[in-house]
């Protein structure tokens, strides 16, 4: 990957219910935000919120888009996102297959 590519990154998010990451998904996939998200079914995660250690079921979702789309994506997830403060993390993608990349800089 050379410096002049574009750079891809994940963002992880989760969601208490399956349909709302689908939605939300489909969304991101849609306004050409997101290039590909992955929804991985239930896990459990254990947390504090408000003084209180929490274990819920959450659903992972892994949101491949390109670093010059973060700041929408981010804007746009939070304007949908059912938790009042969502796990929005992103993490850069060290290297990439060039196909791959070409297919999702193409999608976006």
């Amino acid at each position: 990957m050379s410096s002049t590519e574009p750079t891809l990154i994940v963002i992880m998010t989760t969601f208490p219910e399956i349909t709302q990451a689908q939605s939300i998904a489909n969304l991101l996939v849609e306004e050409k935000l997101a290039a590909c998200v992955q929804i991985m079914t239930t896990m459990m995660s254990t947390y504090i919120w408000e003084d209180k250690l929490c274990h819920e079921s959450e659903h992972l979702a892994l949101i491949k888009t390109l670093q010059t789309n973060y700041e929408a994506l981010v804007s746009r997830l939070r304007s949908l996102h059912p938790y009042e403060t969502p796990e929005i993390i992103a993490i850069p993608a060290i290297a990439v297959d060039r196909d791959y990349l070409l297919w999702a800089s193409s999608t976006l």
